[in-house]
């Protein structure tokens, strides 16, 4: 049996797919395919704590967030990532919590729409850092 890939998805994908009216966007299909276990999803408290300020922010249906909260808790792997851990490697702090807990749950993707990303040059330490579309690919292929 192949080992299932792990990856974290960075707070836009999240977002994306909460705010998409459309039930094939690429956001929504990664998101599924997690839900239906195709890969392991890495996750901290810092980055789960931006994702659910995110979607408040976007308005997004308070329900819709407490089912993404439950599902989180149940079915994503949860990662310690201690402060000492988070490198200034991006502007944005936040990035550099999306980008440690990749590091620290040995990630082998780390899926983002964030240009601040694009610094690294698509990997970073052996993650590869992908948008969602080559992210679907793999899995679609895998």
């Amino acid at each position: 049996m192949t080992k299932l890939i792990r990856a974290v998805l960075d707070t836009n994908v999240f977002v994306s797919s909460a705010l998409s009216r459309n039930p094939t966007s690429p956001t929504r299909e990664v998101i599924d395919r997690w839900k239906r276990g195709e890969f392991v999803l890495l996750i901290c408290t810092l980055l789960a704590e931006e994702i659910f300020e995110k979607l408040l922010d976007h308005s997004i249906d308070q329900e819709k967030i407490s089912e993404l909260v439950e599902t989180l808790a149940s079915l994503a792997e949860w990662v310690d990532v201690p402060a000492e851990k988070i490198e200034a490697l991006l502007s944005d702090p936040d990035d550099n919590v999306v980008v440690a807990c990749a590091v620290e749950g040995k990630a082998n993707y780390l899926v983002t729409y964030d240009p601040h990303f694009d610094s690294l040059n698509g990997d970073y330490r052996g993650i590869k850092i992908v948008k969602a579309i080559p992210f679907l690919e793999v899995l679609r292929n895998g």
